[in-house]
């Protein structure tokens, strides 16, 4: 069976073409990063009308790439949500409409589930049950697949995707969109044994701390406030450490936070660096 799957739930129009669900004949995409990056993160307008620009074009690649023409599509397949509702609203007319035309049935693709359903192509040898880390959408997630449609949702974020954390921080530091990369470097550049990993607290007490040292490093940088015993570029440094360990947690600790540590009364890096009581 051969099927032609529609992908546009966020910033990038993907076409593809899968045989029997597990080979990828064709993979057709456009990526829209370099648009947004000018606005530090999508502008769900500008992706849902280069969508409409892209979508017809792309498919008539991926079934060339293919090597098939538009009667050898048994079905069509689509993202349908969660996703940015102007673009995933691109992708289902026009996924619709091939499938009305062509006669053969329209099959809605959650868009999460997609993401693990990907592993299936990345390694046909898989099966369930597995244990699956989603890290895309609203929320990143810790999955028990037990069956192909049968999964559970064992932790999860209680607010954005990891991805969209980065994002959301390197913006506001004046670093470039997408934030994971130069997050990630930054971090990696941090010397300092502020953070441990899987030190656990109470959850309340941690998302405060978490909150206030976030306000202080991207309201304080804005403001000036920086002391000036300590460069801008350490702050960053250790707020990208900081981004990455709570990352981190969320993912491996079911939705907890870690927090730095420090001996008796000495206040952290980012409490120091700032005029702050």
């Amino acid at each position: 069976m051969n099927i032609l799957a529609f992908e546009s739930s966020c910033d990038e129009t993907a076409v593809a073409v899968v045989r029997d669900g597990r080979t990828v004949l064709s993979d057709a995409i456009l990526s829209q990063a370099d648009m947004h990056a000018l606005y530090g993160g999508v502008v769900p307008e500008i992706a849902s009308r280069k969508h409409v620009e892209a979508i017809a074009g792309l498919t008539d690649q991926a079934l060339s790439d293919a090597g098939l023409t538009k009667s050898d599509v048994d079905a069509v397949a689509v993202t349908y949500a969660p996703g940015l509702i102007g673009a995933v609203l691109v992708g289902v007319s026009f996924a619709k409409s091939v499938a009305y035309a062509l006669g053969v049935p329209l099959i809605p693709v959650h868009h999460v589930r997609g993401h693990i359903a990907a592993n299936y192509l990345a390694f046909p040898e898989l099966e369930p049950p597995f244990l699956a880390l989603a890290i895309s959408g609203g929320n990143t997630l810790i999955v028990d697949v037990a069956d192909y449609t049968d999964m559970k949702i064992l932790g999860a974020t209680r607010d954005d995707a990891a991805g969209e954390c980065f994002d959301k921080a390197a913006r506001v530091l004046g670093l470039p969109y997408p934030g994971g990369k130069p997050m990630d470097l930054l971090a990696q550049m941090y010397s300092s044994q502020l953070i441990t990993y899987g030190d656990r607290h109470l959850l309340n007490q941690s998302r405060t701390y978490y909150r206030v040292l976030r306000r202080i490093v991207i309201e304080g940088q804005n403001r000036g406030q920086l002391r000036t015993d300590v460069s801008v570029n350490e702050i960053i440094k250790a707020y990208a450490m900081l981004e990455r360990a709570m990352i981190y947690d969320w993912c491996i600790c079911n939705g907890d936070y870690s927090l730095y540590q420090y001996s008796g009364t000495e206040l952290p890096l980012f409490l120091r660096a700032y005029k702050v009581q």
